[in-house]
């Protein structure tokens, strides 16, 4: 094992760098850690929190990311004492911009810049504004309709409870030039929504390629403003969406890969929070299913793909299926109604998720695994991007597999 010293932290691996060598008796007089490796950037992260001493080892990222993992690699004692308490990042050096990781640090309060005001971003507007006092530090705003973001500048900045005016984040309307002035870009901006009571299978799908094009335009913003933050996609489908900004920002001019863009754990996907919680609403409606709430688990997309496992540890395909058909279908029935289902997903998907990923909090979102943004449950530490890793049934991993091959082929 090699021990460095650069930009003021401790670094490892069993590589040899050109770097400034250190002993390991230096080295251990360090607070966390830094893991060197080398995978092939086009599907692996540039940086994740190292949760078990298998990460280590990692010759490449799949879907087998999700399972955990019971070898255990020799180390130092000392350093598994790190990862224990999540003080150890693993680091892609093939990324060329690999030591921007070493001078990341949130910050305690967010500053979250919002695209687009619709039904979906208004919501979510709302949801941040009510609950973020704790998170958020100012919200800001942007819409191609002037006057629709000095509508909501008034009324959010009206918001209040009595003699508590400064408690809840400011909102403040922004021009196109400042979004990417912030901690957290949140993506709202949607076209060609089927209309209510149109006979539609999966909304998502219909959207991908009108929103695609449109997300394409923003992500190669954020790599020209050389945004250091989190560009969030709360429009569907989200985790196909956040591909295609993870490889329009990292290429340059003439198309060329050059991953000088945004790194894979900047990107994510919030769409998987309100399925989960349509599985619960569902499940709790009979005492055979209630113990979803407590046991089980949610993956894949915000739609078709989408898999609700009753349990992880007493997994049963005959409840998992049913819970998942029916989680599918809830905004179909809101829509049978007359309604566009938008509040539970720009309330649960974001808001609440996107809330949780700024306090750290474990929460369903899409990351990136392999090349693939896959849903799952997931945290985002000082160390960076934390998986929840389970042991997974074996009919569950078919199924997670074949999610994971149905969002890889199609983009």
């Amino acid at each position: 094992m090699y021990f460095y010293k650069c930009e003021g932290e401790v670094l490892f691996s069993k590589l040899e760098y050109n770097l400034n060598k250190i002993t390991e008796k230096e080295a251990k007089k360090a607070s966390k850690l830094y893991f060197l490796t080398k995978l092939d950037p086009l599907v692996s992260r540039r940086s994740f929190s190292v949760s078990d001493t298998s990460l280590l080892d990692i010759k490449n990222e799949d879907i087998n990311l999700l399972k955990r993992n019971s070898t255990k690699l020799y180390i130092p004692e000392w350093i598994e004492d790190l990862i224990t308490k999540r003080k150890v990042t693993l680091i892609n050096t093939n990324y060329p911009n690999w030591k921007e990781v070493l001078k990341i640090n949130f910050p305690k309060k967010w500053r979250v810049n919002i695209l687009a005001l619709g039904d979906v971003g208004s919501t979510l507007l709302t949801g941040l504004k009510l609950l973020g006092n704790k998170d958020i530090k100012e919200i800001g705003i942007y819409s191609r309709d002037v006057a629709e973001i000095n509508r909501w500048v008034i009324e959010m900045n009206q918001v209040s409870p009595p003699f508590e005016y400064d408690k809840y984040p400011p909102v403040k309307g922004l021009k196109k030039d400042e979004l990417f002035d912030c901690d957290m870009f949140v993506f709202c901006a949607s076209c060609s929504v089927p209309k209510v009571g149109s006979d539609v299978k999966d909304v998502r799908m219909i959207q991908f390629e009108s929103n695609s094009k449109i997300i394409k335009e923003y992500a190669k913003l954020a790599r020209e403003k050389n945004f250091k933050g989190i560009f969030s996609v709360v429009s569907d489908p989200v985790d196909l969406l956040s591909k295609v900004v993870f490889l329009e920002s990292n290429k340059d001019n003439n198309d060329n890969f050059d991953f000088y863009g945004l790194a894979p754990e900047q990107i994510r996907g919030y769409g998987l929070g309100v399925m989960n919680t349509r599985a619960c609403y569902f499940a709790n409606k009979n005492k055979k299913t209630k113990h979803y709430i407590n046991e089980g688990r949610a993956f894949g997309p915000h739609g078709e793909g989408l898999i609700i496992a009753n349990s992880i540890e007493n997994y049963n395909t005959e409840i998992s299926n049913y819970l998942t058909q029916k989680a599918k279908k809830a905004n179909i029935e809101v829509r049978k109604l007359g309604y566009k289902p938008y509040i539970a997903p720009a309330l649960s998907s974001g808001s609440f998720s996107i809330l949780s990923t700024i306090n750290g909090s474990w929460h369903y979102s899409a990351t990136f695994i392999g090349g693939v943004f896959m849903g799952a449950k997931n945290r985002l530490t000082s160390s960076g991007i934390e998986l929840e890793r389970l042991d997974l049934a074996d009919d569950l991993m078919v199924k997670l597999k074949n999610t994971y091959e149905r969002l890889e082929e199609i983009i």
